[in-house]
């Protein structure tokens, strides 16, 4: 189905969802519903933030905000969460651990690129050969890194010189000369160009391998046992706040913004960011390719078994609940 259906259908259906909810509020008395789900304040994870406007009355959300995927995905597994966004390779990981982590819909795609020094003498990835790269291991970034590296002829272990630095102080290590070039997350390579002090060189997006995957939503198998109701009720409210954000973009960057990052970075960096919640066997196939490429990387040891790691189930019963809605309409 094509992105441009899913939304116009998502459209209808919000509209038709807030009558619903305002129908509930006002039918008699409801039992109450806590969600709690963690993600990072970041603007392409930040839709859980308007998940309280699109459960039904009189249910709370409460979003706890994490730094990493580890912390996120240990409060999850302890029952501390109900669901919370993870990196895709954070996900796979986890999973070829034998861990019970299920992805039920999107988070993020895009939101890379791979930045160098902006007067520097380096045009194309193939002059990277040789150079230091900032990188951060065991990440979404560090498997994209060496991809471009791999896709461009350069061995990463042997051609070029990869050099732990945290995200945090990429910046200042390439404008200082520590490192020719780094591969990081949004908002950090805007804010290098926009600075000044970088220039982005390519955007490591591979469309016959990986593609633009980045970030899912968990829950526990345990949760989709026991509460399959709550899962579908989570995962309604994530796809229907990420088309909202998507149709209203000035929200969604002033509560970005919020969060410490300028506008000014926001608004450069919306090209690279993109808010998702849809999957279907393409999105698995992707996340396929993407295992393994950490497994030839050593990253994991052997493959997830991606039949337990997704369940395609609850983003089908929204379309459906929506298709539905339209044919009553």
């Amino acid at each position: 189905m094509h992105n441009f259906e899913i939304r116009k259908r998502l459209l209808f259906c919000l509209f038709l969802t807030s009558l619903m909810i305002m129908t509930v509020f006002s039918a008699g008395p409801v039992f109450s519903q806590e969600y709690r789900v963690g993600t990072w304040k970041t603007a392409q994870t930040i839709q859980p933030f308007f998940y309280d406007r699109f459960v039904p009355p009189p249910g709370t959300v409460t979003v706890y905000s994490f730094t990493n995927p580890a912390d996120q995905k240990l409060a999850l597994l302890s029952g501390s969460l109900d669901m919370c966004g993870t990196t895709l390779a954070h996900a796979i990981h986890s999973a070829s651990r034998g861990e019970p982590v299920v992805i039920v819909a999107a988070l993020c795609n895009k939101c890379s690129a791979l930045v160098v020094k902006k007067n520097g003498p380096i045009e194309t990835v193939a002059d990277l050969k040789g150079k230091n790269i900032g990188y951060v291991p065991s990440t979404m970034h560090e498997i994209l890194l060496r991809e471009t590296l791999t896709q461009n002829n350069i061995s990463p272990d042997r051609d070029v010189k990869l050099i732990r630095v945290d995200f945090f102080d990429m910046g200042i290590a390439l404008a200082r000369g520590s490192i020719d070039a780094f591969l990081s997350g949004e908002p950090f390579p805007t804010l290098a160009a926009v600075e000044g002090y970088g220039r982005i060189l390519a955007y490591p997006y591979y469309p016959e391998t990986i593609g633009t995957i980045n970030a899912g939503m968990l829950v526990t198998q345990e949760m989709i046992r026991e509460d399959p109701d709550m899962v579908f009720q989570l995962v309604l409210a994530h796809a229907l706040s990420t088309e909202y954000l998507i149709e209203h973009e000035d929200e969604w960057l002033d509560m970005a913004s919020s969060f410490g990052t300028r506008m000014d970075i926001l608004e450069q960096a919306v090209p690279n960011m993109e808010l998702a919640w849809y999957i279907d066997e393409s999105f698995v196939a992707r996340t396929r390719a993407l295992g393994e490429r950490m497994q030839e990387l050593g990253v994991i040891e052997t493959q997830p078994d991606y039949e337990e790691l997704f369940d395609l189930s609850f983003v089908e019963m929204v379309m459906e609940r929506i298709q539905n809605e339209q044919e009553h309409h």
